[in-house]
């Protein structure tokens, strides 16, 4: 009887948690929907704005004009930051794992570069405990309402970035793919890397909108071949607009990555929970049949005893 007793407070147990798990389940679908909605009105523009920013860079780099720092790569790498992007809360899978192992593996590959991380997401405060220099901590919104909220961060990374604090900042974000897949990536902001060995250069995975190396090298050759030799004046002067329009494209570029992430991190979450489910009713199951054996057995027994009885009396 106290086996039988045992077994049915852990059915008991685990359907309650099985409901916990449905309704997480559900209320992640839901906000899932609704990042993915907010993931896809943005991706094509923040897809743009980074093929506008591999020009630029492609100029500068290439032929000399537009001699930005902000787009210029240095000759020696010695101290680089990266943009942390995990999420507030647990339950999610591998999610938040996966995203700071990419971003270690990526410090692993140049073992005498310094680096330093700016959290964006409680869940990133896990990387104290691994020995990593943290040089800031951001909060993050689960609801992204526009783009400035994500000021502050690429405002501090520019301006480490000119001060030659930092010769390069990566962002560490988890790519959404589909509601089953989500790509834990690395992408290089500062200085723009037209020769990086991603062939999309990072940007996210957008096939109506995709940006390759032989694009670029293609309208650079257009833009050459159309050249006329006249010169024109700006005003304000290319410089001056720069100064204004990197920073912005920028700016983009980390407020996609973060609705990116929230994307991924829902999706991770209704993934999970739903395994969660359907593992609580797997056990629940396994225990009822416990549970109908052992009761089986302790009526077998209790009827084998009264029948010993009856025969003793009878005897």
């Amino acid at each position: 009887m106290a086996k039988t007793k045992e077994i049915s407070r852990r059915i008991k147990s685990i359907s309650s948690t099985k409901k916990i798990t449905r309704a997480m389940e559900m209320v992640a679908a839901a906000k899932m929907r609704k990042a993915i909605e907010a993931v896809l009105r943005t991706r094509t523009y923040a897809n743009l704005s980074w093929e506008t920013v591999l020009h630029l860079s492609a100029m500068a780099n290439g032929n000399g004009e537009l001699r930005h720092p902000l787009l210029v790569s240095r000759s020696e790498t010695k101290k680089v930051a990266i943009i942390l992007i995990t999420s507030n809360r647990g339950m999610c899978g591998a999610y938040n794992a996966a995203v700071i192992n990419k971003a270690k593996d990526s410090i692993k590959i140049h073992p005498n570069v310094e680096a330093e991380f700016i959290l964006v997401g409680k869940k990133g405060a896990s990387v104290y405990s691994q020995k990593q220099i943290v040089a800031a901590e951001f909060p993050k919104s689960d609801v992204l309402n526009n783009s400035s909220e994500v000021v502050p961060i690429i405002k501090m990374a520019i301006e480490n970035f000119l001060s030659t604090k930092y010769d390069k900042v990566f962002v560490a974000y988890t790519d959404f793919v589909s509601a089953a897949k989500q790509v834990p990536r690395v992408k290089q902001l500062l200085p723009v890397d037209i020769n990086a060995e991603d062939e999309y250069l990072g940007i996210v995975g957008d096939p109506k909108v995709s940006v390759t190396k032989d694009l670029i090298a293609q309208k650079k050759e257009k833009h050459l071949a159309g050249s006329t030799g006249f010169e024109y004046i700006f005003e304000p002067s290319p410089e001056e607009v720069l100064d204004k329009i990197i920073p912005r494209l920028l700016e983009v570029q980390i407020y996609q990555a973060l609705l990116e992430a929230n994307a991924s991190e829902h999706s991770a979450r209704m993934s999970a929970m739903h395994q969660a489910t359907e593992a609580a009713t797997d056990m629940v199951s396994e225990l009822t049949l416990f549970y109908n054996k052992a009761r089986q057995a302790g009526i077998t027994a209790e009827i084998a005893e009264i029948s010993a009885g009856a025969n003793a009396l009878l005897d």
